[in-house]
């Protein structure tokens, strides 16, 4: 019967990683003219990073079956900051330039559109089993 939830399992784990994906989005958004952070440089994008979870520890042996997914961290892009001319600016160099996140509000909105959407197949993915799962059970009775 433990095959019967592994479907379930791989959508939980989907909603879980689309929801960090949206989280990491919106901390991108909300800092997206933060020119100094705790370190003193402009934000820089975060990208949540994630990998197929296949492996199954039970009773000291592996097994291997699908899990779905997995975060495996959080990086920073390496992309270029942006250089935008604003001498009134506090944080601006001795030219008149900022250096600004390099964060792009258009790709993040889209990429905040892709993550929803997937969030709301795994959504409707789970309703589905539970259904077929409340199908069988009548059947049962």
């Amino acid at each position: 019967m433990s095959g019967a939830f592994n479907s379930l399992r791989i959508s939980s784990s989907g909603l879980s990683a689309e929801r960090l994906r949206m989280d990491t989005i919106a901390s991108n958004i909300a800092n997206a003219t933060t020119t100094r952070g705790e370190d003193g440089q402009p934000y820089r994008r975060k990208i949540a990073v994630f990998e197929e979870n296949l492996t199954n520890e039970i009773n000291n042996s592996k097994e291997v079956n699908l899990n779905g997914v997995k975060a495996i961290g959080i990086v920073d892009d390496d992309s270029e900051l942006r250089r935008v001319y604003d001498p009134t600016h506090p944080d601006a160099d001795a030219e008149g330039y900022v250096l600004m996140p390099n964060v792009n509000i258009l790709n993040e909105m889209a990429d905040m559109i892709a993550a929803t959407r997937a969030y709301e197949a795994n959504v409707t993915a789970i309703n589905s089993e539970k259904s077929m799962f409340m199908k069988a059970l009548e059947i049962g009775r």
